[in-house]
């Protein structure tokens, strides 16, 4: 088999080369960008499905997971939330299980 440097000075090949339609994608595009509504995708049960076998049935070690981490990415402005934002957010989950455990005490009594 020819070897690429090859291909590329035979005229027949050298457009292929220069034609854009024939580059390869870059690293930073090829994977869609989502929004921060879509991010429990990432770490949802719903979502996740680990096959023992390909379409074909050959044995894979792979979940789905990884394929949705592998083709999409969570937009910058949205996967970038500040150490507050998150502190934020955690302080709320907290304050709600403090609230519902303290309504459930409650209702045990009466």
């Amino acid at each position: 088999m020819s070897s690429k440097q090859e291909i590329m000075s035979d005229q027949r090949f050298r457009r292929v080369a220069k034609d854009p339609r024939f580059w390869e994608m870059p690293e930073k595009d090829r994977k869609v960008k989502i929004d921060k509504r879509f991010r429990a995708m990432f770490h949802d049960k719903k979502f996740k499905l680990n096959y023992a076998v390909d379409k074909r049935g050959r044995p894979i070690s792979h979940s789905t997971t990884e394929d949705l981490k592998r083709f999409y990415d969570l937009s910058d402005s949205d996967s970038n939330l500040s150490g507050e934002d998150s502190k934020a957010l955690s302080q709320k989950k907290i304050k709600k299980k403090k609230t519902q455990t303290k309504k459930k005490k409650k209702k045990k009594k009466k």
